[in-house]
């Protein structure tokens, strides 16, 4: 029976409160067998960190959010670096550049990027990206920060098959989400269709980006075999064995059993 492990969710956000553990619940009985809820600013990093202690199957990643970041502090990094040490937390972030929405300067999202890249390093905790509209730039700063010396995921990834690539040889992983399933994500598809499978994590990003055919509601982890199966279907192989290497792949990446 094939598992899955859904690598990027938000179980925190408010638009679960009223009916969490049936999501929870659902995701289960849809044999996602581990999630990794994001925290990224203060609400969702505490709510996070209760939901690993109420679930043995739930890990977090903790970091502050670049559209955000005009909101961050030096207390707030060190509070982030306390946390972190706690054993269920298996990545920092979800860091980078969002370019899309304007409500931090571009000079304060790269300043806390590379310092969540550095405090990841100091760790030795590998750094999940964010980016929207500013790849040149995150790959720039992923370089000059040698962030290959502690590797990542580039989290919804929807640049092109020659960025991919740069960013496995930065010891980075390529997730894929919701978007791989809509008709007309050409590189998404491209993505899923020419990188080996070892290099690919799966995710949902839920409540956001939910796959076809729900698109338009709410997300929810128990979706995430649908992108594992739109993946299956791009490389012309059995879905069992992408949510084997997936899993696989995702185990060994966050260190999780």
């Amino acid at each position: 029976m094939s598992t899955y492990i859904d690598t990027h969710v938000h179980l925190n956000a408010d638009q679960y409160d009223e009916d969490l553990q049936e999501v929870i619940d659902r995701a289960l009985a849809a044999n996602v067998e581990k999630m990794v809820v994001i925290g990224f600013d203060r609400k969702t990093i505490e709510r996070a960190m209760k939901l690993v202690e109420d679930y043995d199957f739930l890990y977090a990643v903790i970091g502050w959010h670049p559209v955000d970041a005009i909101d961050c502090t030096e207390e707030d990094l060190q509070w982030i670096e306390t946390l972190a040490k706690h054993p269920k937390v298996v990545g920092i972030g979800e860091t980078g550049l969002d370019y899309y929405w304007d409500k931090s300067p571009k000079e304060i999202q790269e300043y806390w990027f590379r310092k969540q890249i550095q405090l990841a390093q100091k760790l030795d905790l590998p750094i999940i990206i964010h980016n929207r509209e500013a790849t040149a730039d995150v790959v720039r700063i992923l370089q000059e920060e040698n962030a290959a010396s502690v590797g990542g995921i580039m989290h919804s990834f929807s640049g092109s098959v020659e960025t991919a690539n740069e960013c496995i040889k930065m010891n980075f992983m390529i997730g894929l989400g919701g978007p791989v399933t809509f008709k007309n994500a050409r590189q998404p598809k491209e993505v899923a269709t020419e990188i080996p499978l070892q290099y690919l994590l799966i995710e949902t990003d839920a409540p956001y980006l939910t796959p076809h055919p729900y698109r338009g509601k709410r997300n929810e982890p128990s979706y995430v075999p649908l992108v594992a199966e739109e993946i299956a279907r791009l490389k012309e192989l059995p879905v069992e064995e992408v949510a084997k290497k997936t899993t696989e792949n995702a185990k060994r990446f966050f260190k999780i059993e």
